[in-house]
C-alpha cells in the first residue's frame, strides 16, 4: 500500500492526529519522538500510528463529544513516516506536559498505555528531541562529574571505581573492609550494589558507620579523597530520605558520598525527589531492570538512548550506559556510546535527532562558546546554568577488568566516565587491593601511551591481572568456539 492510499484509508478520528505537511516541527512548540512501529490486526502503518498519536496525547479509541477547539489544538501529530523502515515521527505539543518538570508525566504519555494497544504488534521509542522552552522546566543535574573531579582532584583520566563483591551476604564490617582494600589500592569510587538495602546480615546504619570509618582511614593512608555511593532506594519516601539523612549525619565529608537510586524500579519520582532535595550530592541512577524494554531485540519499549536522555532531564548526575560490547552485557557502540555522548555533551546527534541541551538559542554567541569549550572537555554551565541542562556522567560497569580499560576508552572516545569494575578487581589473584592497583597501573599505561603488556614488565599487579584475565578470556573463547562447532 502506498502512502497516499494509507492517507485515504484514515477515518475522521485518525485523521485528526496526523499532519504530514506540518511546517517546521522543530519550531520549539513540539517535543519530537520517533518510533519503530509494526501495525497489529487489520490496520496499516499510518492508521496504527494515528491511534498511537491519539492515545499518547488527547485522544482515545473514538472521537468524543467533549472535545473543544482548544483541546484539538493539543493533539499530537504524526508528521513523518518511513514505510521501508517502519518508522513514524510524532510531534507532541510541549504544553501537554506538567509545568513542574515532571519526567513521570512525559513517560506516562509517550511510553505508557501505547505499549498495550491492540493496534500495534511492535512499538519501540528510538529517540526524542526536547525544545528549549521545555528543557527550561526541568531540573537537569546539579552536582556533576566536574564537581566530583574537583573533589577527587582527578582531571585527566576516568574515575576508577568498583562494586563490592559478592554483592550480597557480606556483613557490614566485611563490606567496609573490601571497600577499604580497594581504596588503599588506589581506587577512587565504591558503590553499593543495586540490591543492597537493610538486610539482617548487613544493617544499613552499621554499614554506613563502618564505611565512613574505613574510608577515613584509607584517605589518611593514601592522602587522596574517596567517594562512596550509598543505595538509598527504599519502600517509601520516608525511608529513602531517612537513609539519605543517615549518610549526611554520619560525619562524612561533603563530596565524599553519593546517593544511588534504582531509578527504573524505584521510579522517576524517587529520582527527581533526590535531585530536588539534595542538589549538592551526586545522584547515581542505577538502571536495574532496563533490559526488559531497552534490548534491541525487544519489539516493545524504548532503548538505552531514550532512558539515558530522560535520566539527564530528571537530574541524575550519572547513569549506567553499558560497556558497548566490551564487557559481559549485551550492547553495541552504536547503542551505548551514542547514549553516553548524548548525556555527556551539550549538543549531540542521537539515532534520529540532533539535540541541543540549551535553553537559549544554539546560535547565541555565549552558548556557541560553551559548545566549543564542551567539545574540548572543559567545564561548562558552572556559573551560567540558565543557558542549558548540565551534563550527566556515563557510569560503566559489567564485565570490565584492567585489561579492558583501554579498549573501552578507545570505543568511548574520551575518559569522561566512572568505571565500576567488580570481579575485574576482586578476582585478581592477589585480592582486592592488588586488583585496584592493577587498575590504576592500566590507567597509568594508557596515559603514558604504553601498551599494558610492556608496562606490566615492571608492575607486578598489572602483570598478574593480565595473566589471569587474558587466560580466562582465551578459555572462554575456546569454549565458545567448541560450542559453535558442536
Amino acid at each position: 500500500m502506498t502512502l497516499q492510499e494509507m492517507i485515504q484509508s484514515l477515518n475522521s478520528h485518525q485523521a485528526a492526529y496526523v499532519n504530514l505537511d506540518l511546517k517546521d516541527p522543530k519550531n520549539g512548540e513540539y517535543m519530537l519522538c520517533c518510533f519503530h512501529l509494526v501495525a497489529g490486526g487489520k490496520l496499516n502503518l499510518l492508521q496504527a500510528a494515528c491511534e498511537v498519536s491519539a492515545e499518547s496525547s488527547t485522544g482515545t479509541n473514538f472521537a468524543v463529544k467533549t472535545e473543544t477547539p482548544f483541546s484539538r489544538e493539543m493533539n499530537s501529530l504524526v508528521y513523518k513516516v518511513d514505510l521501508e523502515k517502519s518508522l513514524v515521527w510524532i510531534a507532541y505539543p510541549r504544553r501537554l506536559r506538567d509545568r513542574g518538570g515532571n519526567v513521570q508525566n512525559i513517560m506516562t504519555y509517550i511510553a505508557g498505555n501505547i505499549f498495550w494497544m491492540k493496534e500495534v504488534s511492535a512499538l519501540k521509542l528510538l529517540d526524542m528531541r526536547y525544545p528549549a522552552a521545555m528543557l527550561e522546566q526541568y531540573d537537569g543535574p546539579s552536582y556533576t562529574l566536574d564537581d566530583m573531579r574537583e573533589y577527587l582532584q582527578v582531571f585527566d583520566r576516568p574515575i576508577l571505581g568498583t562494586i563490592v563483591k559478592p554483592k550480597m551476604w557480606l556483613t557490614s564490617a566485611e563490606y567496609a573492609e573490601v571497600a577499604y582494600d580497594f581504596r588503599v589500592g588506589g581506587g577512587d569510587f565504591v558503590k553499593n550494589d543495586e540490591p543492597q538495602a537493610d538486610q539482617d546480615f548487613c544493617p544499613y546504619e552499621k554499614m554506613v558507620i563502618h564505611v565512613k570509618e574505613a574510608m577515613a582511614k584509607a584517605v589518611k593512608e593514601t592522602g587522596h579523597k574517596k567517594v562512596h555511593s550509598f543505595n538509598v532506594s527504599a519502600a517509601d519516601y520516608d525511608t529513602m530520605i531517612a537513609r539519605c539523612e543517615m549518610v549526611r549525619n554520619s560525619g562524612m565529608e561533603k563530596g565524599s558520598y553519593a546517593f544511588l537510586i534504582d531509578g527504573t524500579t524505584a521510579g522517576w519520582m524517587a529520582v527527581q525527589t533526590l535531585r530536588r532535595k539534595y542538589p549538592d550530592v551526586f545522584i547515581h541512577f542505577h538502571r536495574a531492570g532496563h533490559g526488559a524494554f531497552t534490548r534491541p531485540e525487544n519489539p516493545i519499549g524504548y532503548n538505552v538512548l531514550v532512558l539515558s536522555k530522560f535520566a539527564r532531564l530528571a537530574g541524575a548526575s550519572g547513569i549506567h550506559t553499558g560497556t558497548a560490547g566490551v564487557g559481559k552485557m549485551a550492547g553495541t557502540p552504536e547503542e551505548d556510546v551514542t547514549a553516553a555522548h548524548n548525556i555527556l555533551n551539550l549538543v549531540a546527534d542521537g539515532h534520529l535527532f540532533h539535540q541541543s541541551r540549551g535553553t537559549v538559542p544554539e546560535t547565541d554567541q555565549d552558548f556557541v562558546k560553551n559548545i566549543i569549550l564542551d567539545t574540548m572537555h572543559g567545564k561548562v554551565l558552572q556559573d551560567d546554568s540558565r543557558r542549558g541542562i548540565k551534563k550527566c556522567c556515563p557510569i560503566i560497569s559489567w564485565g570490565l577488568n584492567p585489561t579492558l580499560l583501554k579498549p573501552f576508552i578507545d570505543v568511548m572516545g574520551n575518559v569522561d566516565f566512572i568505571t565500576t569494575m567488580g570481579a575485574g578487581c576482586h578476582a585478581h589473584p592477589g585480592g582486592t587491593q592488588k586488583g585496584a592497583t592493577a587498575l590504576v597501573q592500566a590507567c597509568e599505561a594508557y596515559k603514558a601511551w604504553v601498551d599494558i603488556h610492556e608496562y606490566a614488565k615492571d608492575h607486578e599487579e598489572l602483570a598478574q591481572a593480565i595473566e589471569f584475565f587474558e587466560k580466562k578470556e582465551n578459555k572462554d573463547l575456546r569454549h565458545s568456539e567448541r560450542a559453535e562447532s558442536n
